[in-house]
């Protein structure tokens, strides 16, 4: 299977991780990554807060990129994928703003490409049997909750991703390399990852609540998808609270 790959600013930084496993999976499960040519941010997180026109034009320069390789994107960014889903609503929504950000980025859009996230990709392309099939060490012993957080899910008609009130797939992802999946009820609850700087103590309270739904449910870690909820459940919970936080 052949993709193209945007991998945002997240993971060639904080979530650098993020990056070099997404790659190492790739190559074991045949997953040929494309990077999308003279990508650039797309916004996130804070673009929309600011311009709205900016916000589309970022991401909408971004896809018109991707668009030249002919293939899905893959964007494994929970917030990357927001904005590129935001943007491509509205671009086919409105054609008006359509014909305003093409005058901005200089090149067409044509909406001719899916952009996916790579739990979609893995689940249902690759399968579960043969995700199982390629584990080398299973994952005996980690109790994980699966944490999908706000992005990846929400606002439910432009992300389209799988049930947003109780999703599914990275908990049987996870169970098919051996991990022992907890079931709770906090699977995409805000981590307030918007309000890290500026609302820290709001967001410790959001955090510690969280981790203190895990170990109640019996994990002894938390599996993302997003960098930014990476960051704020190993960062701000309470020292009491913490335990490991991993990417999915």
């Amino acid at each position: 299977m052949k993709v193209s790959y945007y991998p945002g600013c997240s993971l060639h930084a904080t979530g650098k991780e993020y990056d070099q496993s997404m790659k190492a999976v790739s190559r074991a499960l045949n997953i040929e990554l494309k990077e999308v040519e003279d990508w650039s941010c797309c916004g996130a997180s804070s673009a929309h807060s600011t311009n709205f026109d900016l916000s589309i034009a970022l991401s909408a320069r971004n896809l018109i990129s991707a668009e030249k390789n002919a293939m899905d994107v893959m964007v494994p960014c929970a917030a990357c994928f927001n904005r590129f889903k935001m943007a491509e609503h509205h671009l086919k929504a409105d054609k008006d703003l359509k014909a305003k950000i093409e005058g901005v980025v200089g090149a067409k859009y044509q909406g001719g490409i899916a952009i996916r996230n790579p739990i979609d990709i893995i689940f249902n392309e690759i399968g579960l049997d043969a995700l199982a099939g390629k584990v080398v060490k299973p994952l005996t012993g980690l109790k994980p909750v699966s944490y999908y957080g706000c992005l990846l899910l929400r606002p439910p008609e432009v992300c389209e991703f799988e049930n947003y009130e109780n999703p599914f797939m990275l908990d049987k992802m996870m169970g098919a390399i051996g991990a022992d999946v907890k079931n709770w009820s906090y699977k995409t609850d805000c981590c307030g990852g918007s309000l890290a700087i500026s609302k820290t103590s709001i967001v410790v309270d959001m955090c510690d609540k969280l981790m203190s739904a895990a170990k109640e449910a019996g994990a002894n870690c938390v599996v993302t998808a997003c960098p930014l909820c990476m960051a704020n459940l190993d960062m701000r919970p309470s020292s009491n609270m913490k335990m490991p936080i991993f990417y999915f």
